[in-house]
Parts: C-alpha cells; sequence; structure tokens
C-alpha cells in the first residue's frame, strides 16, 4: 500500500488505522532499499506543505517537519542557530540538502545523524501528533538508541520547536558547529560537536548547551561541563576548563572510522575548539545580537 496525503488530518487517520512506514525525503528510505523490493506499506508525506518552513511563535521557533537542510542553511536565523545552519551544510551533497528533512535526519536515529547534536545544544524538542492527541518531547529524550525513537506508531513528528534564547536587547547567544571526518565534505562522522553559549553584558556565560554527536548510540548533551562553565567569562581561557571527566556520558565503540579512545579524544578537542572559537569571536568585539 502507497499513500499519499494531502493534509495532515487525512495522514493522521491513515496512521491510526494501521502500521505504516513514513515517508518524508527518503534520502534514507531508499538508499537502505536498493537491491530489495519495497514490501512494507508506505505513507509518503513529501505532499504536506503545511509542515514545511520556519518560523517564530513567540517563546519557541518552530521548525517543520518537512523543511529541507537548504531550507535550514538559507533561512534569515538569529545567531545563535550558527550552529544548526552550519551543519545543514554538512549534511551530505546539496542533492541530499535538498531533499533530506530535519524531522526525518532525528527520526532514522542514526548516532551520527548531524541535525542531532546541533538542535540537541539548542535545547530543541519533537512535537509529535496522532488523531486525538499532541505532545512534545525534549530531544535528549526522543531518541533512544540507534534507530530507535519514541514516536509512537499512529504518531507523526510535526515539528521541532526551539525555545528562544535571550532577548537582544539583555544578553547576547551564539554557537558553533564542530565536525570531524576522513575528509572534508560527503563523510558520516567520527566526531560532531556543538556549542551554543549565552553571554551577559558583561561577558559571563550565563546559559549553554553543549551537544556531542557519533560518540555513543545518541548524541549526548555534556551537562556536566556545561555547569561548569556557567558563570565563567567567555575569554581564551575557557578553553581549558573541559577536561576528561566531563565526557563521562559518552560511550564510543572501534568501528571502521575510528577507535573508541580517539573518538573520545576528538571529542574533547572539538569542544575546546569551539569555546576557543566563540571566545576568540566575542574578544573581537562581535556584534552577539
Amino acid at each position: 500500500m502507497y499513500l499519499r496525503p494531502e493534509s495532515v488530518d487525512e495522514a493522521l487517520a491513515a496512521l491510526a488505522a494501521r502500521p505504516l512506514t513514513v515517508l518524508a525525503g527518503g534520502t534514507d528510505f531508499y538508499p537502505a532499499r536498493v537491491g530489495r523490493p519495497i514490501t512494507e506499506d508506505v505513507l509518503d508525506i513529501s505532499r504536506l506543505a503545511e509542515l514545511r518552513g520556519i518560523r517564530d511563535e513567540g517563546r519557541n521557533w518552530r521548525i517543520g517537519a518537512l523543511t529541507t537542510w537548504t531550507d535550514v542553511a538559507r533561512a534569515a536565523l538569529p545567531p545563535v542557530f550558527r550552529a544548526l545552519q552550519q551543519a545543514a551544510r554538512e549534511v551530505g551533497g546539496v542533492q541530499i540538502q535538498n531533499a533530506g528533512t530535519v524531522a526525518g535526519n532525528l527520526c532514522n536515529a542514526s548516532p551520527a545523524a548531524d541535525g542531532a547534536p546541533a538542535l540537541m545544544s539548542l535545547g530543541a524538542q519533537v512535537e509529535l501528533r496522532r488523531a486525538d492527541a499532541t505532545r512534545t518531547v525534549p530531544l535528549t529524550d526522543f531518541v533512544v538508541g540507534n534507530r530507535a525513537t519514541q514516536r509512537g506508531v499512529e504518531e507523526l513528528a510535526t515539528g521541532i520547536l526551539v525555545p528562544k534564547w535571550a532577548a537582544q536587547d539583555r544578553h547576547s547567544a551564539r554557537s558553533v558547529f564542530l565536525k570531524l571526518g576522513a575528509r572534508r565534505y560527503l563523510v558520516i562522522s567520527i566526531v560532531m560537536v556543538s556549542l551554543a553559549m549565552e553571554i551577559s553584558p558583561t561577558g559571563k556565560i550565563t546559559r549553554c548547551g553543549i551537544a556531542v554527536g557519533a560518540c555513543a548510540p545518541v548524541a549526548k548533551r555534556l551537562t556536566a561541563l556545561e555547569k561548569k562553565l556557567l558563570g565563567n567569562r567567555l575569554t581564551p581561557e575557557v578553553a581549558a576548563i573541559p577536561a576528561p571527566e566531563h565526557l563521562a556520558a559518552l560511550a564510543p565503540i572501534d568501528d571502521v572510522r575510528a577507535t573508541a579512545d580517539y573518538r573520545r579524544d576528538a571529542a574533547l578537542e572539538l569542544v575546546r575548539r569551539g569555546l576557543a572559537e566563540l571566545a576568540a569571536e566575542a574578544g573581537e568585539g562581535m556584534d552577539w545580537s
């Protein structure tokens, strides 16, 4: 069975009636089925224009489930979204960025999903709808394992909600995304790190989110390090604060791309580099608004 609904309500009714494999951009769906017939029943949601786009909803920014990585990269967004826009440009090649969707990247739940650390560092939540209810799940809880999420069989991921960071007239916020791979482009990550910082007028870190990808079955927030950084001034010296014990939440593996020890060391180095980059920008008197 192949269904292509014209509205979200129609899609939710179909999911309530029977289990269906949701198809959005198809950039993971089709490659995984090369050389074998498609036997599962498919719900193609690519026509649901209401699920595409980014908009300011007051307390949150909403990223529609069908928003593509090209949409993200080209959007006019506050500086704190820079990490997400940098990640958007790292998702495969241009063709993948044009077709692949933000929610699809999260629902596919690859440990090396480029979008997950950037969204996680921003405190994103995933909106899940079914025919009779809507709920939101923090991204830190949404992905529960390799290719596994909290989305129920009757639910559709309809958007990603990113809470607003500081008001521009009182604080400044910015972010950075760093990715390590065997080559510059078109590569599965060895390690990814995303850092988001909110800085007071006196230069102190008042809020931060730091997430690491490809070093555990799911992307991980480094909450112990975040707490350690709060209250420190964002100067070059802050890059010396991260230590191996702050990466205890990670569980890297040995594989063909890197060893677990290399991943752990690389994650620490990327966190330090990210902090140094943000500190350098602050030191240059950059306008963080």
